[in-house]
């Protein structure tokens, strides 16, 4: 069995480099020239390092887990592809999931992301909106840029998959914000799971399917890693969720309970407004729509959802979820070494602790 963290920490490096191969940590006018056009008139490069590259690279720098870039290589070995030859590709993944993050953030209203203040805390709303944006279109730089090696209907499934994927993306995120505003008290454990295959599947689905498509996978073998993928950002979401709730995030510049004050409907809550006699129900829903900022209220909330052992049932369905995607995906890749990393990746994405 692999250890996975340390697989994670010995390959992250990999796609910090590609990131600073395609934008530089100090962009220069050349650069601009080569990925915009040339100018017309005259670039001002200081404005557009202090207020994109800057920030950008703020959050890159961070760190991270980069288990999607990773995934996405692992998918193209085991498909028969080399991935030393698509780890350019890596930055799609990873780019467009920190797109997300500097987006969730301003959204939550969140104070901290990797242990420091948000990224529209420190650059201000306006730099950080535009940042976002920018981080979900800056990878195609490479496609239409830097890479020749693809051919055009390679090119054209690339862009499609990246395309729909974003649509998906918004699309989870807008359920997850509808909800947490305490618009809707009644979502259900089917309507939970979907927000979570649209906000944090579909990006480890499109890390799967990006990995056997460039590794020139079988189409079955791109549609069961797909669902594989998105299986593993379900139990990601869920285990984020829990880990949340029980405390360790606190110690990865995470507030204890955060999602309580946020009022997100997780599958705990879900499942304990269920469940709950009507006194606990009640007081549950009030504390979420509250958004309480003091320990002492969130603790409350937190000991409810402990009381009708709805933690438990979360690990169990993130469980069953992997386990379901795994026998389709076992089915059709050969036995290699991707295949075995690929298995305990999924195990690890489930009882992870961090």
């Amino acid at each position: 069995m692999v250890d996975i963290q340390k697989y994670l920490a010995e390959n992250s490096g990999i796609v910090d480099k590609e990131i600073d191969k395609l934008i530089p940590h100090k962009i220069s006018e050349e650069w601009l020239n080569e990925v915009l056009g040339k100018a017309d008139y005259k670039y001002d490069v200081e404005s557009i390092q202090r207020a994109l590259i800057d920030p950008l690279w703020d959050l890159i720098d961070r760190g991270g887990k980069r288990w999607r870039p990773v995934l996405m290589l692992l998918c193209a070995e085991a498909v028969g592809g080399n991935p030393e030859k698509v780890k350019e590709f890596t930055v799609l993944p990873e780019l467009i999931h920190n797109a997300t993050l500097v987006e969730d953030d301003i959204e939550d209203c969140s104070d901290l992301r990797r242990g420091k203040p948000c990224t529209y805390k420190l650059f201000g709303l306006d730099v950080s909106v535009n940042v976002g944006s920018a981080m979900y279109i800056l990878p195609n730089i490479m496609m239409y840029k830097n890479t020749k090696k693809l051919d055009d209907a390679t090119k054209c499934k690339i862009y499609d998959i990246t395309w729909e994927e974003l649509l998906r993306v918004h699309t989870g995120q807008s359920s997850d914000i509808y909800w947490h505003r305490g618009n809707k008290l009644n979502v259900s454990e089917a309507e939970y799971l979907q927000m979570c295959v649209n906000k944090t599947g579909v990006l480890a689905r499109y890390s799967c399917k990006l990995g056997a498509i460039l590794g020139k996978g079988k189409q079955e073998q791109i549609d069961a890693l797909g669902k594989f993928g998105e299986s593993i950002g379900v139990a990601f979401q869920i285990q984020d969720d829990i880990l949340n709730l029980v405390g360790e995030e606190f110690q990865k510049g995470k507030g204890v309970g955060e999602d309580i004050h946020e009022g997100k409907r997780t599958l705990m809550v879900i499942k304990t407004l269920e469940k709950a006699d009507p006194k606990d129900k009640i007081r549950l829903a009030e504390i979420m729509n509250d958004h309480p900022e003091d320990q002492k209220t969130i603790d409350e909330a937190i000991a409810i959802i402990k009381k009708y052992k709805t933690i438990e049932y979360a690990r169990e369905k993130a469980n069953k979820i992997v386990k379901d995607a795994w026998v389709k995906v076992d089915k059709v890749l050969p036995e290699s070494k991707a295949k075995g990393i690929m298995k305990d990746f999924a195990d690890f994405m489930v009882d992870r602790k961090i």
